[in-house]
């Protein structure tokens, strides 16, 4: 199944993710995400993922460039690698909202996910001001060899 996202960033419900896809969000891999920038430009950053059902999370701090892209343009992509074997990968297209990590849940499970067990509590001992954020991608399409 193929969706369009149109340009105004609104898509239809999200796919439903096959297995293979699931397996690999659910294992420590690292991907890229990429936002447009305000001339159109793309702004990578490679980032840890997390899953909700069919939709991806990623964690990030309040201000940074990729949240402020995806509050003034929903559009993402996100390029998923397997780690041993990089020639296993995914590319997730789909649109995003933000949302802020209330008690950094995500940022803390991420962390643990990908750095191990207690690696999440520099998180919970950041200063109030630096909010962190949820990026919810709701995926619209899948290209790549695992699909």
């Amino acid at each position: 199944m193929t969706t369009r996202i149109p340009p105004n960033g609104r898509t239809p419900a999200g796919l439903r993710l096959p297995a293979p896809v699931r397996a690999l969000l659910d294992d420590a891999n690292h991907a890229v995400l990429s936002t447009l920038q305000p001339d159109g430009s793309p702004q990578t950053s490679v980032v840890w993922v997390g899953r909700d059902g069919d939709d991806v999370l990623v964690s990030s701090q309040d201000g940074r460039r990729k949240v402020k892209n995806v509050r003034a343009d929903a559009r993402v992509s996100l390029l998923l690698l397997d780690r041993r074997d990089p020639e296993r990968y995914t590319e997730i297209r789909g649109t995003a909202t933000v949302a802020e990590d209330v008690d950094r849940a995500l940022a803390v499970a991420l962390a643990e996910k990908y750095e191990g067990e207690g690696a999440g509590r520099e998180y919970l001992e950041l200063p109030p001001e630096q909010v962190r954020v949820t990026i919810r991608i709701t995926p619209a399409r899948l290209t790549g060899p695992v699909r």
